[in-house]
């Protein structure tokens, strides 16, 4: 399926503008350190910029986090540095949900509804809600534990749709073989997760049996959005020795909160993912989200350039890292083992995060 340009108007009209404007957030975060591309994207969007020989480009992202808000970094950067520059011959329409289904389902249909030339969404519940509202547009999902789990494609090996792209899928065992060696006298762990999510139900059952096969005895807990976290966090923490929160983009957003109740139940936490130990999470095996949105506009350059997403398999983060929070190790009077420091990627002190030299 090889994709055609459009001719997308020149100008387009103000109530257009009030309507991509009335429903999101267009928040910026840089992931590099550098101004985020996203600051321009949505204004060159909606100021009439667009030209026949422009792409037309909608990014939609459930919520703001550290981990998507980087992903979303990486896949502009890679982008900007493989020739396409926003305003000349690509145009970029971000637009944040808020953790919103509604205006997940709004920003879906009014992208579709302007025939934008590619769909971006970043996060499993923002892909789907692209793909509900076209099967004909590409859409290049990112920041997804499982494609075929969210009935987004039909295999990860042959999509044979509309949607393809790179999947979050994280260490799972190695990150519950991490939690044993941090805390080897834990004999039970509390898994916690948005039973909204799809992807972290794939997560949490994958970490229930992991657990087991270690001989933790399991407790799960769900909750359905933000304002559930700090009761469910903390009636957990009077149950378990240890909590593990998979990739779950509800916790991810609430970590300070997380952190605070870590730190005064003196319960530690294992997270998905290293942006969630930015704020309370002890340590984790797991994906650099800048790095994810570099091999997603990878991706997307191949689908840009004439590849067929139909056939495009779904493609696996190509590297993990070990992070390990020493801040609140030392709140929590754990001592990391040595041999966890021996392969730590990444230490969080003094609330600096440092990559150590191997």
């Amino acid at each position: 399926m090889k994709k055609n340009f459009r001719i997308i108007a020149a100008v387009m009209t103000a109530s257009l503008l009030l309507a991509f404007t009335g429903c999101g957030s267009s928040g910026s975060s840089s992931g590099s350190g550098q101004a985020s591309a996203s600051d321009k994207t949505s204004s060159a969007a909606a100021s009439g910029e667009a030209s026949s020989e422009q792409i037309k480009v909608g990014i939609l992202q459930l919520s703001e986090h550290d981990a998507l808000d980087k992903c979303r970094q990486g896949f502009l950067d890679y982008l900007a540095e493989n020739g396409y520059t926003d305003g000349e011959n690509i145009v970029f329409d971000y637009q944040n949900a808020q953790g919103d289904q509604s205006n997940l389902k709004t920003i879906s249909q009014q992208f579709v509804n302007n025939e934008y030339d590619y769909l971006v969404g970043i996060s499993t519940p923002a892909t789907q809600s692209l793909a509900t509202e076209t099967q004909e547009i590409p859409v290049i999902g990112t920041a997804i534990t499982s494609f075929e789990a969210a009935g987004l494609v039909e295999s990860n090996e042959e999509p044979g749709g509309n949607v393809s792209g790179v999947n979050d899928e994280t260490p799972i065992a190695d990150q519950m073989a991490l939690l044993k060696e941090l805390i080897p006298d834990a004999q039970s762990v509390g898994i916690m997760y948005n039973s909204s999510e799809v992807n972290s139900q794939v997560q949490a059952e994958t970490a229930q049996a992991e657990a087991e096969k270690l001989g933790l005895t399991v407790e799960v807990s769900t909750v359905t959005g933000s304002n559930d976290v700090a009761q469910a966090v903390e009636t957990m923490a009077e149950k378990v020795d240890v909590i593990y929160l998979p990739t779950d983009n509800t916790f991810a957003s609430t970590m300070a909160t997380v952190g605070q109740i870590s730190e005064t139940k003196q319960i530690p936490v294992i997270v998905g993912e290293a942006g969630m130990c930015d704020n309370g999470g002890l340590a984790t095996v797991g994906l650099d989200f800048y790095q994810l949105g570099l091999q997603t506009g990878e991706f997307a350059k191949k689908v840009f350039e004439g590849g067929d997403i139909s056939t495009m398999p779904v493609e696996y983060p190509k590297t993990n890292n070990v992070t390990v929070n020493k801040d609140m190790a030392d709140k929590l009077g754990i001592e990391i083992p040595q041999s966890v420091l021996d392969k730590a990627d990444y230490i969080i002190e003094n609330g600096e995060t440092t990559a150590v030299e191997k």
